[in-house]
């Protein structure tokens, strides 16, 4: 991602939504390939080719993909603005940053159930333990709520 700056920024994040967005996120999903009007509208579903090309000439307005010698559209550059902020890539995937989270946390309880409460201890009804566990499920079930919304959020 290149230096921007805020009124840059700003702008990206006012003309990113609806369509445009859409086709942003498909560029994005394998950001070395170029991409032609016509696949864009036949991978979104769009109603004709006119549209995909209108957004696409949007994208290019504000410098986030530039046009190749024969026609296609390439990704120029990545930002993280709007609903972009919440994802990460992983490979050629976008998912929600908190799904790392809810891995980690999800795992750590676990292996504080089995390796504390089975194979170390009987499980005591203690208030430390207890509450360790409470915390670990609300925490981790928080965190997959959230990815999960995330998720339903992402535009296609």
């Amino acid at each position: 991602m290149s230096d921007l700056s805020a009124s840059e920024l700003a702008e990206i994040e006012s003309q990113l939504k609806g369509k445009t967005l859409q086709i942003y996120w498909y560029l994005l999903r394998d950001p070395e390939t170029s991409a032609g009007v016509r696949e864009v509208q036949r991978a979104l579903g769009l109603s004709s080719p006119s549209v995909a090309a209108h957004h696409l000439d949007k994208l290019l307005s504000l410098g986030l993909v530039e046009k190749t010698v024969r026609g296609e559209y390439l990704l120029n550059q990545e930002v993280k603005v709007g609903l972009l902020k919440f994802f990460s890539r992983m490979g050629r995937f976008l998912v929600p940053r908190h799904l790392f989270y809810a891995i980690w946390l999800s795992t750590m309880l676990a292996i504080y159930i089995i390796v504390y409460n089975v194979i170390l201890y009987q499980p005591t009804g203690s208030i430390h333990n207890i509450a360790a566990i409470l915390f670990g499920i609300v925490a981790s079930l928080v965190l997959w709520i959230e990815t999960v919304r995330l998720w339903k959020e992402k535009p296609f």
